[in-house]
């Protein structure tokens, strides 16, 4: 009985607010309770109702909820953000794709959205929180410091350089690119103070179990740390813009460490400014990255990739796939040794109902066609669950094993700033897989700033749909 305590304790939670006849509960982030709108088309964001969960049948009938089996949790894409750090390149987004969102409004709060969402988990009592990539945003030791203790809990000082803010959203910053709280509309004139303070985060109950992203393993997620661009992550030389010149010699080259040590051999290429120094900003090295994650968490495998399995009571399993690559760039890829230890963890589950997770989703990963078929053949894979694109979904897909969900989930640094609950059901028939989203709790107030700017952010969730649709937030899947 002491065992099923916390799944009757995340089903309550989760159902709160579903009987029309009793008052509004409390909001617990969960958004089967409440929601976040703009009615009146203002930019400020307002209580709504609650999402129910909608039936999805594509891949079976509806059937009888019989017994509970598993309750867990996704947090992915936080990208805890150093967002005084001399290593970040804000000036590219006026460049034009493919450079964007190189800088987001509400960056400074991004570690507050990290706490706010951690106690909404909390509050439904999962059993796992699966954290599936881009826990930070630049490979710096810093932010992986901030990021791991947020999750863990305690102390957490988002300050670097000197004390107070030194950054580009600076009221005396004149460039029209950048929001500046302190003058610019909505105007939180003492926003930037309040987000370089100490705080005390309440850290997941539940264990957690990381993926790294390749934000974690990479400078700007793009191409590993060389010491190039380690002296500039230390040093105390910002980069405001680039050298026509630079741009032109960097054109239809491959972003690899070697362009990069090129176009940084002679110094920062472009206008530069004085930023306070600070060595706690030196980027991690792939290695360094993978330890830190498993030292916070306790999991995350062994060996160079960070694949594991996890039981989430005698019927369920859980695989985690590391798709993100060490070289140079953005892609997932799926090494075939990996796709040979997924078969035989596929194997040793037996008669176990399967998720599994992976860094980027398995359709947008190179080399996963091996890892593909292996899902399709297998008729106890309920779900695959994947972060990485910023977005809710959920795709059926069809197979003559009985088919498997597609889910996705947004990031934390964008709209709509939520993680996903989970629970996975005995049916009359089979199994049931209810998902729904998670706001961060309202009563961090800089957490709740955030999502306001996340909304307005012109190159942010809302102008590219990022939330998805009702259908793919809270539903229940059947199988």
């Amino acid at each position: 009985m002491r065992r099923l305590a916390p799944i009757v304790a995340f089903l309550a939670a989760g159902c709160v607010g579903l009987g029309s006849a009793a008052p509004a509960p409390p909001d617990t982030g969960s958004t089967l309770v409440r929601t976040w709108i703009d009615p009146d088309h203002t930019g400020v964001l307002v209580p709504g109702l609650g999402e129910p969960l909608l039936p999805r049948t594509e891949l079976a009938p509806a059937a009888r909820l019989v017994r509970p089996l598993a309750a867990f949790a996704q947090i992915t894409d936080a990208h805890v953000t150093d967002e005084e750090s001399p290593a970040r390149v804000e000036m590219l987004d006026r460049l034009g794709p493919p450079f964007t969102s190189a800088f987001r409004p509400q960056e400074a709060l991004s570690p507050f959205v990290l706490a706010a969402v951690v106690r909404s988990v909390n509050r439904v009592h999962p059993q796992a929180v699966f954290e599936t990539g881009d826990l930070i945003d630049n490979a710096q030791r810093n932010e992986m410091v901030q990021a791991t203790a947020i999750l863990r809990g305690g102390r957490v000082d988002p300050n670097s350089g000197q004390p107070g803010y030194d950054g580009v959203q600076d009221e005396s910053n004149a460039d029209p690119l950048i929001y500046r709280p302190a003058v610019d509309a909505p105007s939180y004139p003492r926003l930037l103070a309040r987000a370089e303070r100490p705080f005390t985060s309440p850290g997941l109950r539940a264990p957690w179990y990381p993926l790294p992203g390749n934000h974690d393993l990479q400078v700007q997620g793009n191409v590993p740390a060389t010491p190039a661009t380690q002296r500039v992550a230390v040093g105390d030389r910002k980069l405001l813009t680039v050298d026509r010149s630079t741009l032109e010699a960097a054109r239809g080259e491959a972003l690899d460490r070697r362009l990069i040590d090129r176009l940084l051999g002679q110094g920062l290429p472009g206008r530069t400014e004085f930023v306070p120094a600070d060595p706690r900003r030196r980027e991690l090295s792939p290695a360094q990255a993978v330890a830190a994650l498993r030292a916070a968490s306790s999991h995350g495998g062994s060996g160079r990739l960070m694949d594991d399995t996890v039981d989430l009571g005698p019927s369920v399993r859980a695989i985690t796939v590391d798709t993100t690559s060490r070289r140079a760039g953005a892609s997932g890829v799926l090494r075939q040794a990996q796709v040979t230890w997924l078969r035989s963890q596929l194997r040793a589950a037996g008669d176990r109902w399967l998720l599994v997770f992976s860094s980027t989703p398995l359709t947008k990963t190179a080399g996963a066609a091996g890892a593909l078929d292996l899902l399709a053949d297998d008729d106890h894979v309920v779900a695959a669950i994947a972060g990485d694109v910023h977005r809710n979904s959920i795709t059926p897909v069809q197979t003559a094993a009985g088919g498997y969900w597609a889910i996705t989930t947004s990031s934390l640094a964008d709209y709509p700033q939520q993680a996903r609950a989970f629970r996975l059901w005995q049916t009359s028939t089979g199994v049931a897989l209810q998902t729904w989203m998670l706001d961060g709790d309202p009563a961090w107030r800089l957490a709740s700033i955030s999502r306001r700017l996340a909304w307005i952010d012109y190159q942010g969730g809302r102008p590219n749909h990022l939330a998805g649709t009702s259908a793919d937030r809270n539903a229940t899947l059947y199988r």
